[in-house]
Protein backbone atom coordinates (compact mmCIF):
# COMPACT_ATOMS: atom_id res chain seq x y z
CA UNK A 1 0.00 0.00 0.00
CA UNK A 2 2.87 2.40 0.63
CA UNK A 3 4.28 2.09 -2.78
CA UNK A 4 1.17 2.93 -4.45
CA UNK A 5 1.09 6.22 -2.18
CA UNK A 6 4.82 7.04 -3.34
CA UNK A 7 3.78 6.07 -6.92
CA UNK A 8 1.10 8.36 -6.88
CA UNK A 9 2.78 11.35 -5.20
CA UNK A 10 5.63 11.10 -8.48
CA UNK A 11 3.34 11.80 -10.93
CA UNK A 12 3.44 15.64 -10.80
CA UNK A 13 6.79 15.59 -11.03
CA UNK A 14 7.08 13.36 -13.78
CA UNK A 15 4.04 14.95 -15.84
CA UNK A 16 5.75 18.69 -14.64
CA UNK A 17 9.30 17.51 -15.91
CA UNK A 18 7.46 16.49 -19.21
CA UNK A 19 5.56 19.74 -19.71
CA UNK A 20 8.85 21.63 -19.19
CA UNK A 21 10.46 20.06 -21.75
CA UNK A 22 7.51 20.22 -24.60
CA UNK A 23 7.84 23.55 -23.84
CA UNK A 24 11.29 24.27 -24.26
CA UNK A 25 11.03 22.34 -27.56
CA UNK A 26 8.15 24.38 -28.47
CA UNK A 27 10.23 27.47 -27.93
CA UNK A 28 13.06 26.42 -29.73
CA UNK A 29 10.67 25.49 -32.96
CA UNK A 30 9.60 29.29 -32.33
CA UNK A 31 12.83 30.95 -32.63
CA UNK A 32 13.42 28.93 -35.47
CA UNK A 33 10.33 29.91 -37.61
CA UNK A 34 11.16 33.49 -36.45
CA UNK A 35 14.25 33.30 -37.63
CA UNK A 36 13.59 31.35 -41.41
CA UNK A 37 10.93 34.89 -41.19
CA UNK A 38 13.48 37.43 -40.65
CA UNK A 39 15.72 35.40 -43.51
CA UNK A 40 12.52 34.91 -45.80
CA UNK A 41 11.91 38.58 -45.34
CA UNK A 42 15.29 40.14 -45.76
CA UNK A 43 15.62 37.87 -48.83
CA UNK A 44 12.42 39.33 -50.44
CA UNK A 45 13.23 43.18 -49.86
CA UNK A 46 17.15 41.88 -51.76
CA UNK A 47 14.50 40.67 -54.62
CA UNK A 48 12.81 43.22 -54.43
CA UNK A 49 15.35 45.99 -54.28
CA UNK A 50 17.01 43.75 -57.40
CA UNK A 51 13.70 43.94 -59.70
CA UNK A 52 13.88 47.73 -59.13
CA UNK A 53 17.13 48.11 -60.31
CA UNK A 54 16.38 45.83 -63.17
CA UNK A 55 13.55 47.68 -64.38
CA UNK A 56 15.57 50.84 -63.91
CA UNK A 57 18.26 49.53 -66.32
CA UNK A 58 15.05 48.44 -68.80
CA UNK A 59 13.69 51.90 -68.28
CA UNK A 60 16.76 53.74 -69.26
CA UNK A 61 17.36 50.96 -71.59
CA UNK A 62 13.80 51.87 -73.68
CA UNK A 63 14.04 55.23 -73.71
CA UNK A 64 17.26 54.97 -75.43
CA UNK A 65 16.26 52.96 -77.77
CA UNK A 66 13.06 54.98 -78.35
CA UNK A 67 15.44 57.55 -78.96
CA UNK A 68 17.34 55.89 -81.76
CA UNK A 69 14.56 54.36 -83.47
CA UNK A 70 13.52 57.81 -83.97
CA UNK A 71 17.00 59.16 -85.62
CA UNK A 72 16.57 55.55 -87.80
CA UNK A 73 13.23 56.40 -89.01
CA UNK A 74 14.59 59.63 -89.96
CA UNK A 75 17.85 58.33 -91.68
CA UNK A 76 15.47 55.31 -93.22
CA UNK A 77 13.51 58.17 -94.30
CA UNK A 78 16.45 60.28 -96.06
CA UNK A 79 17.57 56.83 -97.75
CA UNK A 80 14.30 55.71 -99.25
CA UNK A 81 14.02 59.59 -100.66
CA UNK A 82 17.48 58.27 -102.17
CA UNK A 83 16.51 54.95 -103.32
CA UNK A 84 13.23 56.66 -104.83
CA UNK A 85 15.06 59.17 -106.71
CA UNK A 86 17.75 56.34 -108.22
CA UNK A 87 14.69 54.24 -109.27
CA UNK A 88 12.93 57.05 -111.31
CA UNK A 89 16.43 58.12 -113.07
CA UNK A 90 17.02 54.72 -113.77
CA UNK A 91 13.55 54.09 -115.13
CA UNK A 92 14.41 56.87 -116.89
CA UNK A 93 17.45 55.55 -118.60
CA UNK A 94 16.16 52.50 -119.32
CA UNK A 95 13.10 54.15 -121.39
CA UNK A 96 16.04 55.62 -123.22
CA UNK A 97 17.77 52.89 -123.82
CA UNK A 98 14.33 51.02 -125.63
CA UNK A 99 14.85 53.20 -128.36
CA UNK A 100 18.33 52.13 -129.64
CA UNK A 101 17.52 53.42 -133.08
CA UNK A 102 18.50 57.18 -132.47
CA UNK A 103 21.10 56.55 -129.82
CA UNK A 104 24.46 56.57 -131.16
CA UNK A 105 26.91 53.49 -129.61
CA UNK A 106 29.15 56.57 -127.61
CA UNK A 107 25.51 57.23 -126.14
CA UNK A 108 24.17 54.00 -125.25
CA UNK A 109 27.93 53.08 -124.05
CA UNK A 110 27.39 56.31 -122.15
CA UNK A 111 24.41 55.62 -120.28
CA UNK A 112 25.63 52.05 -119.51
CA UNK A 113 28.29 53.32 -117.30
CA UNK A 114 25.66 55.75 -115.93
CA UNK A 115 23.36 52.87 -115.33
CA UNK A 116 26.44 50.93 -113.37
CA UNK A 117 27.36 54.09 -111.27
CA UNK A 118 23.96 54.36 -109.61
CA UNK A 119 23.96 50.64 -108.79
CA UNK A 120 27.08 51.30 -106.92
CA UNK A 121 25.11 54.40 -105.70
CA UNK A 122 22.74 51.81 -104.33
CA UNK A 123 24.98 49.22 -102.67
CA UNK A 124 26.83 52.32 -101.10
CA UNK A 125 23.79 53.75 -99.13
CA UNK A 126 22.67 50.18 -98.70
CA UNK A 127 26.21 49.52 -97.02
CA UNK A 128 26.24 52.44 -95.29
CA UNK A 129 22.77 51.81 -93.83
CA UNK A 130 24.14 48.69 -91.93
CA UNK A 131 27.50 50.59 -90.75
CA UNK A 132 25.29 52.95 -88.65
CA UNK A 133 23.12 49.96 -87.48
CA UNK A 134 26.25 48.67 -86.23
CA UNK A 135 27.14 51.92 -84.96
CA UNK A 136 24.18 52.83 -82.85
CA UNK A 137 23.70 48.68 -81.53
CA UNK A 138 27.65 49.35 -80.56
CA UNK A 139 26.59 52.66 -78.94
CA UNK A 140 23.70 51.06 -76.93
CA UNK A 141 25.50 48.36 -75.35
CA UNK A 142 28.51 50.72 -74.37
CA UNK A 143 26.14 52.67 -72.87
CA UNK A 144 23.96 49.73 -70.70
CA UNK A 145 27.72 48.28 -69.45
CA UNK A 146 28.37 51.87 -68.40
CA UNK A 147 25.38 52.25 -66.67
CA UNK A 148 25.29 49.07 -65.03
CA UNK A 149 29.16 49.59 -63.86
CA UNK A 150 28.54 53.06 -62.49
CA UNK A 151 24.85 52.11 -61.00
CA UNK A 152 26.44 52.89 -57.59
CA UNK A 153 27.29 56.38 -58.56
CA UNK A 154 25.17 59.69 -57.88
CA UNK A 155 23.74 60.54 -61.55
CA UNK A 156 24.62 64.21 -60.67
CA UNK A 157 27.96 63.04 -60.70
CA UNK A 158 28.10 61.23 -63.57
CA UNK A 159 26.09 61.14 -66.73
CA UNK A 160 26.35 58.47 -69.81
CA UNK A 161 24.49 59.10 -73.05
CA UNK A 162 24.54 59.11 -76.82
CA UNK A 163 25.01 62.58 -78.24
CA UNK A 164 25.84 63.15 -82.06
CA UNK A 165 26.09 59.26 -82.70
CA UNK A 166 28.84 58.96 -80.00
CA UNK A 167 28.98 57.44 -76.01
CA UNK A 168 29.34 60.69 -73.99
CA UNK A 169 30.66 60.23 -70.37
CA UNK A 170 30.57 63.32 -68.24
CA UNK A 171 32.18 63.25 -64.79
CA UNK A 172 31.44 66.27 -62.35
CA UNK A 173 34.46 68.67 -61.27
CA UNK A 174 33.81 68.12 -57.55
CA UNK A 175 34.07 64.33 -58.20
CA UNK A 176 37.29 64.44 -59.67
CA UNK A 177 39.08 67.88 -58.62
CA UNK A 178 39.24 70.14 -55.57
CA UNK A 179 38.62 73.74 -56.82
CA UNK A 180 41.16 75.01 -59.26
CA UNK A 181 43.32 71.95 -58.92
CA UNK A 182 44.52 69.23 -61.42
CA UNK A 183 45.01 66.27 -59.02
CA UNK A 184 42.78 63.61 -58.93
CA UNK A 185 40.75 62.36 -55.66
CA UNK A 186 41.32 59.01 -54.99
CA UNK A 187 37.42 58.55 -54.65
CA UNK A 188 37.07 59.26 -58.24
CA UNK A 189 39.86 56.83 -59.31
CA UNK A 190 37.37 54.39 -58.54
CA UNK A 191 34.74 55.49 -60.58
CA UNK A 192 37.77 56.00 -63.53
CA UNK A 193 38.90 52.78 -63.38
CA UNK A 194 35.36 51.41 -63.96
CA UNK A 195 35.38 53.26 -66.99
CA UNK A 196 38.55 52.34 -67.96
CA UNK A 197 37.23 48.43 -67.67
CA UNK A 198 34.65 49.17 -69.89
CA UNK A 199 36.43 51.10 -72.64
CA UNK A 200 39.10 48.46 -72.66
CA UNK A 201 36.58 45.45 -73.54
CA UNK A 202 35.60 47.71 -76.61
CA UNK A 203 39.59 47.74 -78.13
CA UNK A 204 38.36 49.44 -81.56
CA UNK A 205 37.10 52.15 -80.00
CA UNK A 206 38.93 55.49 -79.10
CA UNK A 207 38.81 57.83 -76.17
CA UNK A 208 38.45 61.79 -76.43
CA UNK A 209 38.75 63.30 -72.90
CA UNK A 210 37.85 66.96 -72.86
CA UNK A 211 38.48 69.33 -69.80
CA UNK A 212 35.58 72.16 -68.86
CA UNK A 213 35.40 74.94 -66.72
CA UNK A 214 33.02 77.60 -65.84
CA UNK A 215 33.56 81.72 -66.88
CA UNK A 216 35.29 82.26 -63.28
CA UNK A 217 39.03 83.26 -64.50
CA UNK A 218 41.53 81.39 -62.15
CA UNK A 219 45.62 82.34 -62.49
CA UNK A 220 47.87 80.86 -59.87
CA UNK A 221 51.02 79.73 -59.37
CA UNK A 222 50.08 76.43 -61.37
CA UNK A 223 47.64 77.64 -63.30
CA UNK A 224 47.66 80.63 -65.57
CA UNK A 225 43.93 80.37 -66.89
CA UNK A 226 41.07 78.36 -67.33
CA UNK A 227 42.35 77.46 -70.73
CA UNK A 228 45.26 75.74 -68.58
CA UNK A 229 42.53 74.00 -65.99
CA UNK A 230 40.80 72.48 -68.55
CA UNK A 231 43.78 71.12 -70.83
CA UNK A 232 45.96 70.00 -67.38
CA UNK A 233 42.47 68.11 -65.46
CA UNK A 234 42.13 66.63 -69.26
CA UNK A 235 45.81 65.17 -68.81
CA UNK A 236 45.46 64.13 -65.74
CA UNK A 237 42.20 61.54 -66.60
CA UNK A 238 44.20 60.36 -69.24
CA UNK A 239 47.57 60.07 -67.68
CA UNK A 240 45.70 57.76 -65.18
CA UNK A 241 43.64 55.72 -66.88
CA UNK A 242 47.15 54.82 -69.16
CA UNK A 243 49.24 54.57 -65.91
CA UNK A 244 47.14 53.10 -63.78
CA UNK A 245 44.19 51.06 -65.85
CA UNK A 246 46.24 50.13 -68.54
CA UNK A 247 44.27 51.88 -71.43
CA UNK A 248 46.89 52.30 -74.55
CA UNK A 249 47.78 55.59 -74.64
CA UNK A 250 47.10 55.98 -78.67
CA UNK A 251 43.89 55.14 -77.95
CA UNK A 252 43.42 58.26 -76.38
CA UNK A 253 43.05 62.09 -76.91
CA UNK A 254 43.52 65.05 -74.23
CA UNK A 255 41.99 68.48 -75.09
CA UNK A 256 41.10 71.09 -72.80
CA UNK A 257 37.63 73.42 -73.99
CA UNK A 258 38.05 76.09 -71.09
CA UNK A 259 34.52 78.15 -70.65
CA UNK A 260 33.60 78.24 -74.51
CA UNK A 261 31.17 74.62 -74.67
CA UNK A 262 28.80 75.26 -71.52
CA UNK A 263 26.25 73.06 -70.88
CA UNK A 264 23.91 75.40 -69.21
CA UNK A 265 24.35 79.04 -68.66
CA UNK A 266 27.03 80.55 -66.24
CA UNK A 267 24.75 83.41 -65.14
CA UNK A 268 24.01 80.67 -61.75
CA UNK A 269 25.79 78.42 -59.36
CA UNK A 270 23.84 76.19 -60.65
CA UNK A 271 24.78 76.50 -64.10
CA UNK A 272 28.36 77.02 -63.33
CA UNK A 273 28.52 73.93 -61.47
CA UNK A 274 27.33 71.81 -64.18
CA UNK A 275 29.85 73.44 -66.63
CA UNK A 276 32.73 72.56 -64.92
CA UNK A 277 33.29 68.84 -66.03
CA UNK A 278 35.24 66.49 -67.46
CA UNK A 279 33.94 64.16 -70.54
CA UNK A 280 35.31 61.07 -71.50
CA UNK A 281 34.15 60.85 -75.63
CA UNK A 282 33.84 57.49 -76.91
CA UNK A 283 34.71 57.13 -80.75
CA UNK A 284 35.15 55.14 -83.37
CA UNK A 285 38.51 54.87 -85.09
CA UNK A 286 38.93 57.46 -87.39
CA UNK A 287 40.08 55.25 -90.34
CA UNK A 288 37.67 52.93 -89.20
CA UNK A 289 35.35 55.92 -89.78
CA UNK A 290 36.63 57.00 -93.19
CA UNK A 291 37.05 53.26 -94.78
CA UNK A 292 32.85 53.09 -93.92
CA UNK A 293 32.82 56.07 -96.06
CA UNK A 294 34.45 55.11 -98.91
CA UNK A 295 32.17 52.94 -101.94
CA UNK A 296 32.76 49.42 -102.11
CA UNK A 297 34.32 49.62 -105.09
CA UNK A 298 36.94 51.98 -104.41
Amino acid sequence: MKKIFVAVALLPLVFSCVSKKKFAEAQSKIVSLEAANTAAISKLRTDVSDCETKSAELKNALQIKEADLVAKANQVKTLQEQVDYLKKSNTNLLDRLSDLSIVSKTGAESIKKSLEALNDQGKYIQNLNSSMQRKDSLNLALVMNLKRSLADVNDDDVTVEVKKGVVYISISDKMLFRSGSSDINAAAEIVLGKVAKVVNDHKELDILVEGHTDNVPISTDCVKDNWDLSAKRATAVVRLLQTKFGVVPSRMTAGGRSEFIPKETNDTAAGRKANRRTEIIVLPKLDQFFQMLVPANK
